[in-house]
């Protein structure tokens, strides 16, 4: 079976998250992050440049979690896609852009957490036997 690819986005949480509703009655997370750059120098070293920012997005339990586990200041890692979209400011019209990200949480290398597995149930531990089942059967399968 093939791999599931999507765009990914890391960064840091600019602004303090705003929560709001759609049109449909789905929670709606947003926030302003910060992409830092660097230029490779020819040392070998590397020079912070100033950072970009952008527009991020996620939407129904995705948006709940962010809201709950996010803030201002974390770094992040999405996946998801970039959403184009016009918008007409003082009679013109401008194209802006957002990452809608299906998936978001914080970047292992960059956040120090601990993570608490006491919500694990049965079918929790059930797929996960399964899963290493799948593993096992593909690991032999493959004449390794």
């Amino acid at each position: 079976m093939a791999f599931h690819i999507q765009q990914s986005l890391s960064g840091f949480i600019a602004s303090d998250p705003q929560q709001s509703v759609t049109e449909n009655g789905d929670a709606r997370f947003y926030v302003r992050i910060g992409q830092p750059h660097f230029r490779h120098e020819y040392s070998g070293s590397f020079t912070a440049l100033e950072p970009t920012f952008h527009d991020l997005v996620a939407y129904r339990a995705t948006a709940e979690r962010a809201l709950n586990r996010l803030a201002k200041g974390d770094s992040f890692i999405a996946e998801g896609y970039v959403h184009t979209f016009q918008v007409e400011r003082d009679g013109e019209v401008i194209q802006r852009e957002e990452f809608v990200a299906k998936k978001i949480g914080h970047d292992l290398a960059r956040t120090n957490y601990q993570v608490d597995r006491t919500h694990l149930d049965s079918s929790d531990t059930a797929r996960d036997t399964e899963v290493k089942h799948e593993a096992e059967a593909a690991h032999t399968g493959s004449g390794r």
